[in-house]
């Protein structure tokens, strides 16, 4: 079964302002869905209807990330922030839910500025879990799952809490609730530990969504880098993933233009353009 891949609004057509005209390219362009981070700025009802006219489904956001004027990227793991944390976790559910969007990354945040990460990491873990047993109680009623994404902390953000997919699955099984699942983004997977092959395969079960970037300069798939994605797409293909492959690179030049990896993609699967639209429905 051929893959379904969503366009990310926040790095995907930036040439465009506003997330609706990022929505309408990405339902031009033939993706069926998108995601995005916290859409700050752009009404739930704005998007929606972007989304209803385009015939396109939204299947990602994240939670506010906190105050970024502080340095916060994520609440979740945060020792006493959690009562921003909750309401932070509530706007994202009433927006997920205005726009029909289905899963939440829980952002984990950065250890706190001045500390040392050995330090306080007993002490982030028991705040990340029990913020996660909170989630996933207020998300079972929502029928909606939410998501672990571990970003490197090797280049990307040498401060963020959750690194590794090891970490994250520890942290998982600590929890124990089904509507919790593992976001891997073969990006950070690589940098930080690489053997994609082995992790997508021990950690399958766990997998609610992946993401995607060439390895180092996070550009299109078909860039020039370390990962060899022909490869990887028939692996999760193999593996049967029937998820979202998220598109979370930056272009290097114009969205569309470089989306010929995407169509190369379609063609080699019987699929005309567009045609991951009809297997979103």
């Amino acid at each position: 079964m051929a893959l379904r891949f969503s366009a990310n609004l926040s790095w995907l057509f930036p040439e465009l302002p506003a997330l609706p005209a990022r929505l309408e390219a990405a339902a031009a362009a033939g993706f069926g869905a998108v995601e995005a981070a916290w859409p700050a700025g752009c009404p739930a009802q704005e998007l929606r209807a972007a989304a209803e006219r385009a015939r396109v489904q939204i299947v990602l956001l994240n939670t506010p990330p906190g105050d970024p004027e502080a340095g916060e990227l994520g609440l979740a793991a945060v020792p006493g922030r959690q009562a921003a944390f909750r309401q932070g976790l509530e706007a994202a559910v009433h927006y997920a839910r205005a726009v029909g969007c289905p899963r939440i990354h829980v952002m984990a945040g950065r250890v706190p500025l001045g500390t040392d990460r050995a330090a306080v990491a007993g002490e982030m873990e028991t705040t990340f879990i029990e913020n996660l047993k909170y989630t996933a109680d207020l998300l079972s009623q929502e029928d909606m799952i939410g998501l672990l994404e571990p970003i490197n902390n090797r280049i990307t953000d040498p401060r963020y809490y959750l690194n590794t997919p090891h970490q994250a699955a520890a942290i998982l099984e600590k929890v124990g609730r089904p509507n919790l699942k593992l976001q891997l983004d073969l990006f950070h997977c690589q940098i930080m530990d690489g053997n994609l092959s082995r992790n997508l395969e021990t950690y399958f079960p766990l997998i609610g969504h992946i993401q995607i970037a060439q390895v180092p300069g996070r550009h299109e798939p078909d860039s020039p880098g370390e990962l060899n994605f022909p490869y990887i797409f028939e692996l999760l293909e193999s593996l049967s993933y029937t998820g979202y492959v998220g598109c979370e690179y930056a272009p290097k030049g114009d969205t569309l233009e470089g989306l010929g990896w995407l169509r190369s993609y379609w063609e080699s699967r019987g699929l005309q353009h567009g045609g991951t639209s009809k297997a979103a429905k």
